[in-house]
């Protein structure tokens, strides 16, 4: 049954009928609705292999009308990849993946001066924009304007508390491998440093996986307390450090503060790896001697696109009833700051 029936049906004229059918929001909601009753009454049914073919010529068209994302900031600058190596990484990902598949990607500022989600919205509308790429926002809560729910949207990360398709870290996969390889490496009595805003951030995946690792494997919840930390508290990480005496520490917060937790131990006279191990999970670990896992940002950008790909080829727009996660393993990063150590199972087979 051609969509012109459908059209003498519904009053409306075949490309409108073709775009309510591809769920375009350039049709009103009603419009749809009404389409999608009188295909349903002629039993329309889509071609799969037409709406392939009609997807791979979309894709192919011009560039600079069509095969295009916005990519939207809701940080306090335009373009945040400009000043985080880490999202440099991920907007890398996403510029190298969209480009292969024939889209290139524009960037808005939805905190521009003078720009209002209403005026974003139009301008989306005028360049034929379907799709948006979100960085995610610094405030963890931070909510979907309603004038951009009609829009297929992915984030990146757990921040904007709007049902969104997402990818981010497989954060509970990524501390289980770390916990296991330190077991493996001897390592008995692991203490854990954690950020609040990487705490947060990580829905406390990486607390609740220690815990419970902690119990499953050495048979106690947790043989030295957790230090929570905003930045890098000197006073209170030694005491801490001093009072416990892990025979590794799990240093877990953003990659900036790297540095200062080098001078940190340096000061304070603790060798690494000699006295203590140490292994770190962040966003960077390459150029420091930290031995751990290191984001994998380029891999998350490309997949980010994808998702968002397979959305608008499948008509999939607005907010989702079920958000798909994907999640992205961390790459493991041999530094200095780790050894194997002497266990007594050791011990006692060399005996």
């Amino acid at each position: 049954m051609s969509t012109r029936r459908i059209a003498q049906l519904a009053g409306v004229s075949a490309t409108t009928v073709s775009l309510a059918l591809r769920n375009s929001a350039k049709i009103p909601a009603e419009t749809k609705q009404r389409i999608l009753k009188c295909a349903e009454q002629v039993g329309y049914r889509p071609n799969a292999k037409v709406a392939e073919l009609m997807t791979r010529m979309r894709l192919k068209r011009d560039p600079a009308h069509e095969a295009c994302f916005g990519v939207i900031s809701f940080y306090d600058n335009a373009r945040p990849w400009k000043q985080s190596p880490h999202f440099a990484r991920i907007y890398q990902g996403m510029t190298e993946r969209a480009n292969a598949l024939g889209y290139r990607l524009e960037p808005f500022w939805v905190r521009e001066p003078g720009m209002t989600p209403r005026r974003l919205r139009e301008i989306l509308e005028t360049r034929g924009i379907q799709g948006l790429l979100c960085f995610g926002s610094p405030d963890i809560d931070e909510e979907l304007p309603p004038e951009l729910e009609s829009y297929a949207i992915v984030t990146q990360g757990l921040s904007m508390k709007t049902p969104m398709h997402r990818v981010i870290h497989n954060v509970t996969n990524d501390m289980w491998r770390l916990l296991k390889k330190l077991h493996a490496l001897g390592y008995r009595r692991p203490g854990l440093i954690i950020g609040d805003n990487e705490g947060v951030r990580s829905a406390h995946a990486y607390l609740s996986v220690y815990l419970g690792w902690s119990q499953l494997v050495l048979g106690t919840p947790s043989a030295i307390p957790v230090l929570r930390v905003k930045r890098l508290e000197e006073k209170p990480t030694t005491e801490w450090f001093t009072r416990h005496r892990p025979d590794v520490l799990i240093f877990i917060h953003h990659h900036e503060l790297l540095p200062e937790f080098e001078r940190l131990l340096q000061r304070h006279n603790i060798l690494v790896p000699e006295s203590v191990g140490v292994a770190v999970i962040s966003q960077i670990l390459e150029g420091t001697r930290f031995s751990g896992l290191q984001s994998n940002p380029g891999l998350m950008g490309a997949w980010a696109v994808e998702l968002l790909v397979a959305r608008i080829m499948n008509g999939d727009l607005g907010i989702p009833t079920h958000p798909r996660v994907e999640m992205v393993d961390c790459q493991w990063i041999d530094g200095k700051s780790l050894r194997p150590q002497a266990t007594e199972a050791a011990a006692a087979h060399t005996l």
